[in-house]
């Protein structure tokens, strides 16, 4: 896991062949003109996922994990808290959705505070439960990059 402002993101290109483009994107991009959906950026190789909603409590959310894809979660506005941790440390709650491309866990991690302009990479060896509340509900407008491993 890795988590940092974007301003920082070109030290993170050579981490993998395809995190300039993701970058390069969250970068020249004013997602506040972006409707909700999904938008690629090499194929099915590279892609964002742009969304807005509320926070919800930690209690609301599950824990996921993905094998096909690193995430890249980029808070363009608003705060949120994202837990992360080891997927050893976890206990499998659902079976692997190979078509989704996701796997739900239970079990505690550690917690941390994305603000406006922040981002977190989350590998595949790690789970993650994005969208928590920091002080109350409030609005989040979230980019999603889709990496594949």
């Amino acid at each position: 896991m890795i988590i940092d402002n974007l301003r920082n993101a070109s030290l993170c290109f050579g981490f993998h062949k395809n995190f300039r483009v993701a970058f390069e994107y969250l970068l020249r991009t004013d997602f506040t003109h972006v409707e909700n959906g999904k938008y690629p950026l090499d194929g099915e190789n590279v892609f964002a996922i742009v969304n807005r909603y509320e926070t919800k409590s930690e209690e609301e959310l599950k824990w996921e994990g993905h094998r096909k894809y690193i995430d890249i979660q980029f808070v363009a506005s608003g705060d949120e808290q994202i837990g992360i941790v080891e997927i050893g440390k976890m206990t499998t709650a659902t079976e692997y959705d190979e078509t989704k491309d996701v796997q739900f866990f239970s079990g505690e991690g550690e917690f941390f505070a994305l603000g406006e302009k922040m981002f977190a990479i989350i590998f595949p060896h790690e789970v993650h439960k994005p969208g928590i509340a920091v002080d109350g509900t409030s609005q989040v407008l979230k980019v999603v990059i889709k990496v594949r491993v």
